[in-house]
């Protein structure tokens, strides 16, 4: 009986020193609550500009030309060649033409199911613009450079009512100059990342140079909001 109830009491303090070994559970970071920047008034009309240049090549050859349809515009990137598109958009803001996106590539390294590019190879890019945020999906998703590809995008089209409170004051300034990024993820599915990207008050734009392609969009903290104002 002695013996039984030794074993048994041994067995308990094993079991409690396996539990206190094993890790605390730690709770995972919240993902960031984003306010996005909104279109002011209705959709704005989009126009774009690409360099005349065009270039096809290989099973590429087949996909459309440059458009502005449905909000999408296409043009060849080629490599150890600048190329670019700039965006323009007017609204019912104002009647001035505006610019909103310009993208400037050089070195399109690598195309997901394609490969490596040589120089002199193209690939099509098409910028999606997104017509609730101001934002942009570029494509193939996953397109990789050498040498970064340049993007300025301009947060104008949203106002001076960068809060939503319905009046521009001194704490959409505020917002604008302190809380306002630029940020990014890879798919619908992805958690929101921020971009370390250039920003302009005087043109209110945000410039990066990117890596790979992804989705885009002007962005703040929406806690830091709260907290603040």
């Amino acid at each position: 009986m002695v013996v039984r109830r030794s074993l048994m009491v041994f067995a308990l303090a094993l079991s409690v020193a396996r539990c206190a070994d094993q890790p605390t559970a730690v709770n995972a970071p919240a993902a960031p609550q984003l306010q996005f920047l909104t279109w002011a008034g209705s959709t704005p009309e989009f126009t774009a500009k690409i360099d005349p240049r065009v270039r096809r090549s290989g099973a590429m050859a087949l996909t459309p030309p440059l458009s502005l349809d449905n909000y999408v515009v296409s043009f060849w990137a080629v490599r150890g060649e600048s190329r670019s598109v700039q965006i323009n958009y007017s609204s019912s803001i104002d009647e001035e033409i505006h610019p909103f996106l310009k993208l400037t590539t050089t070195d399109p390294a690598f195309v997901p199911g394609v490969g490596e590019l040589a120089v002199g190879d193209s690939v099509l890019i098409t910028v999606i613009v997104d017509t609730t945020k101001i934002g942009v999906t570029l494509e193939p998703s996953g397109l990789q450079f050498g040498a970064p590809a340049e993007m300025q995008i301009w947060y104008g089209g949203a106002g001076g009512d960068l809060n939503g409170d319905g009046v521009a004051d001194s704490t959409d300034v505020q917002i604008e100059a302190q809380l306002l990024g630029l940020w990014y993820r890879e798919d619908s599915s992805e958690p929101w990342s921020h971009l370390g990207a250039s920003q302009s008050l005087d043109q209110k734009s945000f410039t990066y140079g990117l890596a790979h392609f992804s989705e885009y969009a002007v962005a703040g903290m929406l806690a830091e909001w709260a907290v603040n104002w």
